[in-house]
């Protein structure tokens, strides 16, 4: 009697699988997210540089709460983002004409549309931009008592599905007038625009709210953190600790900054100053507290030691950005090491070892 054994997937099979399985929806804060993930940390903590502090803080929050996301989810979201640079910087250098070609050629006439479309839009809604930041509920509670004529203005410039959470809340009477407003609308003063966007974003700083929930991808946001320079990174937690405070703590306890450098066995502090720029040691330790200066000069030789200190002693007038870029030299040379498994870095007080 023959044995009936099922045979092992083949890759075909595996890759029709995972199609089959219903892809995750994600909002377009978690897809910004997405993309922020799949950069690496090295080169989102590049990219936060460049962001404005509110955004920087808003996205923390969404990687610290995306979770796990599939290879499919990712490689959709990618491809979007990848055909949105590619819309903005066709119309940016040839205009819209030249950008429908140039996108037609490369996806189809129906996307190419669609791409345009999205483009053109955000093009045109620069205003009120602070909105997108907001949600229904704080969006209707500064609107609620505007003219059905200016609530009608704001919703111009708002997403089409916030703008119907908005309406929904309102009473029929004022759902009528907002609705034939926005409908009946072509174009505002650009004056009475800026009037009502400078009164509304007044507003909406005591309104809006952040959705303080810490869930899963802290270590991430570590790692992003720890590949910043120091005044940027002081800066976000500054404002995260405002905001959610728990988050803030738990993203410190699993990071390692220069300071940390204390906490390090003394077979990991001789193995990093090895590879670290004897220039780099003076200047970060012209800003090092005692405790940080004695651990490093314990773990080198006596004649090294003393060469520091001399050169400690002769180096004035140092720029603390310079100091702290010298510290996150260190921290790298550090990180990098303990990515090849070469010291132990200690994190959050969790770990434990065995000597």
């Amino acid at each position: 009697m023959s044995e009936t054994t099922s045979a092992p997937a083949t890759p075909a099979v595996e890759k029709q699988t995972q199609r089959q399985q219903p892809k995750r929806e994600l909002t377009r804060q978690q897809k910004a997210a997405a993309v922020i993930v799949s950069l690496g940390a090295e080169k989102a903590s590049q990219l936060y540089q460049y962001m404005d502090p509110e955004d920087v803080e808003q996205i923390t929050l969404e990687v610290a709460k995306l979770g796990y996301l599939d290879s499919g989810t990712t490689e959709d979201v990618l491809n979007e983002y990848y055909q949105m640079c590619l819309t903005n910087k066709a119309v940016t250098e040839g205009g819209l004409e030249y950008a429908r070609a140039v996108l037609e050629r490369a996806f189809g006439s129906q996307t190419a549309s669609q791409l345009l479309d999205k483009v053109t839009k955000s093009l045109k809604n620069r205003e009120f931009a602070f909105l997108n930041k907001a949600d229904e509920k704080s969006l209707y509670a500064a609107l609620q008592h505007e003219r059905p004529q200016t609530i009608a203005l704001v919703l111009s410039y708002v997403d089409p599905q916030k703008s119907a959470a908005v309406i929904d809340e309102l009473d029929p009477e004022r759902q009528v007038k907002v609705v034939e407003s926005i409908a009946t609308m072509e174009s505002a003063s650009p004056a009475a625009v800026k009037i009502i966007e400078a009164e509304l974003e007044k507003r909406f700083s005591s309104l809006m709210t952040t959705n303080n929930v810490k869930v899963g991808g802290v270590d991430y946001v570590a790692d992003v953190m720890n590949n910043l320079d120091r005044a940027s990174e002081k800066s976000i937690f500054d404002r995260l600790s405002t905001h959610n405070a728990d988050l803030a703590d738990e993203i410190r306890k699993r990071m390692f900054v220069f300071e940390d450098i204390v906490t390090m066995d003394d077979r990991s502090v001789q193995r990093f100053v090895r590879d670290c720029d004897p220039k780099d040691l003076v200047l970060a330790l012209k800003g090092a507290n005692s405790d940080v200066a004695n651990k490093i000069f314990s773990n080198v030789s006596s004649r090294m030691a003393q060469s520091i200190r001399d050169d400690l002693e002769v180096t004035v007038n140092v720029r603390i950005k310079d100091v702290e870029a010298a510290q996150q030299r260190i921290v790298g040379v550090i990180r990098d090491l303990e990515e090849k498994n070469e010291l132990i870095i200690l994190k959050g007080g969790k770990d434990d070892i065995i000597a």
